[in-house]
């Protein structure tokens, strides 16, 4: 039976490498799989995905009004499809996630989710509170703060390294604009 799983962390938690490596390992036993990444993460010229250790696969690529069900679906039905993944999934909506828990019990296509389970400011993602909600399989993947302790939380910081407190929910950056920090850290860049 096919599930949907959502791995999810903090930045730098190596979301996009073990996506690639799961990736890899499908294809490396003969199987065809389809991954997918959100259109407005538009941080690297060459790959599609691409991770912070140097790894990268080219992907399609979703937005909003983008149908997975029906893309999938169709792609399935000309060559199969075992198995799904998807890279900042944070991004997805409500309705694609649902979309993707079809995949799993009507198509029989297992999908892997990777991706952020808060914002800046601490807030879920829609997409995140969706998978967090539906997922078969919630699994953290762990990040290390600067003390050592486990980081949860992101804290998006400005050219200068202050902590950022208002904004957009998406802003997208890598190291250059967030942190990845432990809980107790995170409010004190806050201020509390």
């Amino acid at each position: 039976m096919a599930k949907l799983y959502f791995y999810y962390a903090s930045m730098n938690a190596g979301k996009s490498t073990t996506l690639l490596q799961a990736d890899f390992n499908y294809r490396e036993r003969g199987m065809h799989t389809m991954l997918w990444t959100a259109q407005l993460d538009d941080r690297s010229d060459d790959k599609a995905i691409e991770s912070r250790i140097g790894l990268g696969a080219e992907a399609h690529r979703y937005q909003d009004g983008t149908d997975l069900w029906a893309q999938i679906s169709a792609a399935h039905s000309v060559e199969p499809i075992d198995c799904v993944l998807i890279d900042e999934a944070q991004f997805l909506s409500k309705d694609q996630v649902w979309q993707c828990a079809r995949l799993a019990d009507e198509a029989g296509i297992p999908v892997l989710c990777y991706g952020l389970r808060t914002d800046f400011q601490g807030e879920l993602f829609p997409g995140s509170a969706a998978l967090l909600g539906l997922a078969d399989s919630l699994v953290e993947l762990k990040a290390v703060c600067h003390c050592g302790k486990k980081a949860s939380m992101n804290l998006r910081v400005d050219e200068s390294g202050a902590a950022v407190k208002a904004g957009a929910q998406t802003e997208i950056g890598g190291n250059d604009r967030y942190v990845a920090l432990c809980r107790k850290h995170f409010s004190e860049a806050l201020g509390g």
